[in-house]
């Protein structure tokens, strides 16, 4: 199912948020905000004015003061709803694909496992671990600088993490990445994937 939900919505329900919260904000706040380059912030902008979402007026000292208008407040409506069918759609197609991993676990005997990513699948994974005989010992994952998530140690050094069965690549900013490595490190025989990521 296409929810139609993507970058470009959700740079342009950030930029709504954010004037809709505070009509001073300044372009720059609107670019750190959204994660984004200045200039790609100005040409959202440029576009939700153009659209007719926002209105911009002059303020002291060179400034603007942006407001939404009321076809603004109509599609941050219409994008809130698209983003929570979407967010909705992917928890329930994450957990149904980390059941499957969990049956697959089973059959192998795999008790204990360590979920490799700290992210929204990872925790999705976590939550569903609950309903399957598979205990989850941690996540592995190098760019992480927190040390617990979902209440399970994270390890951002291989040789730190406790002995485990196997490993479930759960990272979402650079899965096929995290799959590599993990498969140099343990080798292919002791990993599982979620079909959610599609990379098998």
């Amino acid at each position: 199912m296409n929810t139609g939900w993507g970058v470009d919505e959700e740079r342009v329900l950030g930029l709504l948020d954010a004037v809709g919260e505070r009509s001073e904000v300044s372009q720059r706040d609107m670019a750190k905000r959204l994660g984004i380059a200045l200039g790609l912030a100005n040409s959202y902008l440029k576009r939700c004015v153009r659209k007719g979402y926002i209105k911009i007026s002059d303020a002291p000292a060179n400034r603007y003061l942006y407001y939404l208008t009321p076809k603004g407040f109509a599609e941050k409506s219409r994008l809130t709803a698209m983003y929570l069918t979407a967010s909705l759609s992917f928890y329930r197609k994450a957990g149904e694909s980390c059941l499957r991993v969990y049956r697959q676990c089973e059959a192998l005997q795999w008790r204990q496992v360590v979920l490799c990513g700290v992210s929204d699948l990872a925790e999705i994974a976590s939550l569903k671990a609950l309903e399957s005989g598979v205990e989850i010992l941690g996540n592995y994952d190098p760019r992480a600088d927190q040390k617990r998530f979902v209440n399970a140690p994270v390890w951002n050094q291989f040789n730190k993490v406790c002995a485990c069965d196997g490993w479930i690549v759960t990272d979402l900013q650079a899965p096929t990445r995290m799959f590599e490595h993990i498969i140099e490190l343990v080798g292919p025989e002791r990993l599982l994937v979620p079909d959610i990521l599609r990379l098998e």
